[in-house]
């Protein structure tokens, strides 16, 4: 289990690290691009949720627990790529099969 780090710990959550090394690629290249965004996650202990507005002004951590990188799923990547350019924003999406085709923007 990983944690998504944003500003201080006070705005932590707790993300498994093969889903955190997806979420990373997809912010920072956002972020490379100057687009910031919104993104929505469920709280691990059944909380709730919380909504982070991901800008490049603001400090952000990935802190993996684990020593190994994980394999890269590019059709994920895809998808959560499309969401976090939606309008609703980057949610954590359930991980496709690696053959699979991202849906049509529509």
């Amino acid at each position: 289990m990983g944690r998504f780090i944003y500003d201080t710990n006070a705005n932590s959550v707790d993300i498994d690290d093969r889903t955190l090394a997806h979420l990373r690629i997809v912010m920072m290249n956002k972020l490379r691009r100057s687009e910031p965004f919104m993104f929505d996650v469920e709280i691990g202990d059944g909380s709730g949720r919380r909504s982070f507005w991901i800008h490049p002004s603001v400090p952000i951590q990935f802190h993996f627990f684990g020593s190994r990188q994980p394999r890269i799923n590019r059709t994920w990547i895809e998808q959560l790529m499309l969401a976090a350019s939606g309008p609703s924003g980057l949610t954590i999406l359930p991980e496709p099969a690696e053959d699979e085709t991202p849906p049509a923007e529509g």
